[in-house]
């Protein structure tokens, strides 16, 4: 027919196409990376025009193929086609929008659901606040099953699970510190500072694992002391009578006790752990994560400025700086676990997630708070590596066929693939991609996580992606899905990602909701419970909650401009006490500036429902 070759001749020669030819047909460049999920399918471009086309299955090698000892067999496209006795659609039927599910179910979010959102936030928050200062406070940590608190496990200290993490400090209240004023409660935040004050010492017979205590406790500490002492009051006027810098002072303190932990060690690199009294531990190990030794310079870097001592971010410094220098000479990759005193690759996984993960954030965003060039350069040759070595998939997020865009786990040396499994902590880099501009790739990794957790109501801590199950069953109320999310529509505006934080609170609502608090999920399947509230679900988890649906949060409408650490703790950047020695640099990246997605996209979804249909189909969905 004569309006069919018309519409395929526009196709190829690929002439300006409205916003919604562009959202309906979901064309791009024929490109095909040839790395296919093992269901081997494929997308092509005339089968969702014409459906009863008979389009030739393109012939690619799956991840699984890539694996020594796995294959995995092809199978034939899963696209849906009509038969030839199907009554023939007309071809207007493929701009109305409200044909496409995804579009109806995303497309748009009224303003007085995203009230209800903000207040539903609000209130998980306060459930799981308000019970821990009734069932755990001055403990580390609550129960919400039993409503009772937690300390550290003093009976079997090798149990690091629990002892890495609590020190004895009242973990849970300190680490809640900034989420306080973000809700806007200023009168229980001051309560809380004095609370902190008047009760909290580090003069402890604990050890604790530096990149947790420094992360989670120096980290609130000196975050709440600068939204106490700032001149500009995003949060109102919060400072109380007689407040005479003590959070500092603690934050100070701790520091001191972390600072053995970079003494007599070959490398530079710091041990993993610490007595807080007594200092590195005689038995402990040689051996550390590539993310806990080298994600250290935020906090240590802010401290040294406000105090006016350089040893913490020279300490901090030069453990990134050897753990750069150890990087492959061929793939630029580092490993996950490495030997403080030779230099050795214990671990030679290289990924984006659990041991590895904060190392990256870190490069990126102690440029933006000092300006350093060195920073900025590490992480954009580390950017490089991920991609020639970690990532997967067709070229193009949003073009082209061919599978969805992955960042697998490989050697370090070789860049072969190590193993089938990515874990949920590799949820951040959509957010790390959105601060560092590359909005289009954060938009494809940012929907593989969605579709797992729309299968399962949470993200298994590792999901095999060659078997489409979880490897690793449990959900500790992790933030990282969330905090992507959130820094995506601040980036896009998109209405997709109010859904996205919709579907996530409804399901920690329903799925880890107990008594006295939200319980971590044992198993994403059956949704059976163990009873721990990690303190970074009220400093992390529902902060990016609630941000994501308070449009008129003073963050978002402050002159100041803000940047999270990696616990989620709120730090400016335009403070004097960071001020940027910048010698002509180029201004760092935030968010305002790394906007790239153009106007006419923020009216139809991120990714193109087709390609979010393949995701879901990859993730077991459909």
């Amino acid at each position: 027919m004569q309006w069919r070759s018309i519409v395929v001749g526009l196709v190829v020669l690929r002439l300006s196409l409205s916003c919604v030819l562009w959202l309906a047909f979901g064309l791009g460049p024929n490109v095909s990376w040839g790395f296919n999920f093992p269901l081997g399918f494929n997308l092509h471009k005339l089968d969702l025009l014409f459906r009863e086309e008979k389009v030739t299955e393109q012939k690619s090698n799956s991840w699984s193929q890539r694996i020594p000892g796995h294959s995995h067999e092809k199978t034939a496209s899963t696209c849906s086609r009509v038969g030839e006795e199907s009554p023939k659609r007309s071809y207007l039927s493929f701009f109305d929008g409200n044909k496409d599910e995804y579009v109806r179910r995303y497309s748009s979010f009224p303003d007085t659901l995203k009230a209800k959102m903000k207040d539903m936030a609000k209130e998980m928050f306060y459930f799981g606040y308000d019970n821990y200062m009734k069932y755990a406070f001055p403990e580390d940590e609550l129960n919400p099953i039993d409503c009772e608190g937690r300390g550290p496990d003093v009976l079997n200290p090798s149990n690091i699970n629990i002892n890495d993490v609590l020190g004895n400090y009242s973990l849970t209240l300190i680490d809640t510190l900034d989420t306080l004023l973000v809700i806007g409660n200023v009168t229980e935040f001051q309560r809380a500072v004095k609370l902190v004050i008047d009760t909290v010492s580090f003069d402890k017979d604990s050890t604790v694992q530096v990149f947790e205590a420094n992360i989670r406790i120096l980290g609130s500490l000196i975050s709440a002391h600068i939204l106490l002492t700032d001149p500009k009051h995003p949060f109102g006027n919060v400072v109380f009578e007689g407040y005479d810098d003590e959070l500092l002072h603690l934050a100070h303190d701790l520091a001191v006790r972390l600072l053995p932990a970079f003494e007599n060690t070959s490398t530079g690199i710091p041990y993993p752990r610490v007595n807080l009294k007594s200092g590195v531990p005689p038995d402990s190990i040689n051996e550390t994560c590539t993310a806990g030794a080298g994600s250290l310079l935020v906090e240590f870097g802010i401290l040294s400025r406000l105090i006016g001592d350089s040893t913490f971010e020279w300490v901090a410094r030069r453990a990134v700086r050897a753990l750069w220098n150890l990087r492959s000479n061929e793939t630029g990759l580092l490993g996950n676990v490495i030997n403080i005193q030779t230099g050795q690759w214990v671990g030679k996984q290289s990924g984006l997630g659990a041991g590895m993960d904060s190392f990256y954030e870190y490069l990126l965003k102690s440029y933006i708070l000092f300006g350093e060039k060195e920073d900025y350069r590490m992480f954009q040759a580390a950017y490089e590596s991920i991609q020639n070595h970690l990532r997967r998939g067709r070229e193009s997020c949003n073009e082209g066929e061919g599978d969805p865009p992955l960042y697998v786990n490989v050697n370090m040396f070789s860049g072969e693939i190590m193993n089938t499994w990515i874990d949920s902590l590799q949820a951040f880099f959509p957010g790390l991609q959105v601060l560092n501009g590359d909005v289009d790739n954060a938009i494809c990794l940012h929907a593989f996580y969605y579709a797992i957790w729309k299968r399962f109501g949470a993200l298994p801590e590792r999901y095999n992606w060659q078997l489409q199950a979880p490897d690793v069953l449990f959900y500790p109320l992790r933030p990282e899905l969330v905090e992507s999310t959130y820094l995506l529509y601040q980036a896009t505006k998109n209405p997709f990602y109010l859904h996205v934080g919709m579907d996530i609170l409804q399901s920690l609502e329903k799925h880890a909701k107990v008594r006295c608090g939200y319980a971590t999920l044992h198993h994403v399947v059956d949704k059976s419970k163990e009873d721990r509230m990690e303190s970074f679900f009220l400093s992390e988890t529902c902060k990016y909650l609630y941000l994501l649906f308070d449009e008129d949060n003073p963050l978002h409408k402050s002159d100041n401009k803000y940047i999270f650490t990696t616990e989620g703790h709120v730090v400016p950047i335009d403070k004097p006490l960071v001020e940027r020695q910048m010698n002509n640099q180029p201004p760092p990246r935030n968010i305002s500036n790394c906007n790239k997605i153009p106007e006419e996209r923020r009216y139809t979804l991120p990714l193109k429902s087709v390609y979010m249909r393949q995701i879901d189909h990859m993730v077991g969905l459909f």
